[in-house]
């Protein structure tokens, strides 16, 4: 047994990337991507409970979800929705680079992606602020009013809770970056190891999905 796992150790003798548990990188490939698409499910399963949540609220007061839902900046909502279109483009990119070995691409297309979730992050701190300033946060302080203020601070709660899980993704993925970022300058991948920068742009491209859901039911449909 030991002489196999050593046989094994062996395989890729020059990559200081290969984990000896496994019979070889592809084996590591193979493993990581999956292990990555069973976080990826339960993510789903995350994030469907509060669209299940909060259909079956608009369901219920959709009067209320229609007032509440003019105070949200769909222009700025658009912006946001095109910045994180580009950062999907963007961390493709740096896939396709770490797939060719090009660590110099991989750095700058993971810098590319890093600044445009930046700059989405900085959006949704204008707009907090503008519901803090408008009282449009719910609590105590709440008042949209109209007569529909109580039900409209459910459809705020919802608001809150599924950008704020989503904004808290991005900075969890804006870490992520730098530390890829520090890997590629060490040129840490080749064409033969990849895996890590596959899993991000998977882990990027689910984000970005989760808002092209978020942002017309939020935003565009009253």
């Amino acid at each position: 047994m030991s002489s196999q796992v050593l046989d094994h150790s062996a395989a890729h003798p020059a990559n200081p990337n290969f984990q000896h548990q496994f019979e070889d990188l592809n084996q590591q490939y193979v493993s990581t991507t999956f292990g990555m698409w069973v976080f990826l499910v339960q993510e789903i399963l995350f994030f469907g409970a509060l669209f299940c949540a909060y259909a079956i609220y608009r369901a219920t007061y959709p009067e209320a979800y229609a007032a509440a839902s003019h105070h949200l900046d769909v222009t700025l909502g658009t912006f946001n929705t095109v910045v994180l279109i580009g950062s999907s483009l963007t961390m493709a990119l740096a896939v396709r680079c770490a797939q060719l070995g090009r660590n110099k691409g991989v750095l700058g297309y993971l810098f590319a992606t890093f600044m445009l979730g930046n700059i989405f992050l900085g959006v949704k701190v204008v707009e907090y602020s503008d519901k803090f300033k408008h009282h449009l946060v719910p609590g105590a302080n709440f008042f949209m009013g109209g007569p529909y203020n109580e039900q409209a601070q459910i459809y705020f709660s919802m608001y809150f809770a599924m950008t704020g899980m989503h904004a808290l993704h991005m900075i969890i993925g804006a870490g992520l970056l730098i530390f890829f970022m520090w890997k590629a300058y060490n040129n840490t991948y080749s064409t033969d190891y990849y895996g890590p920068i596959e899993n991000m742009g998977l882990y990027w491209h689910f984000v970005d999905i989760v808002w092209i859901f978020l942002f017309p039911m939020l935003y565009l449909i009253a």
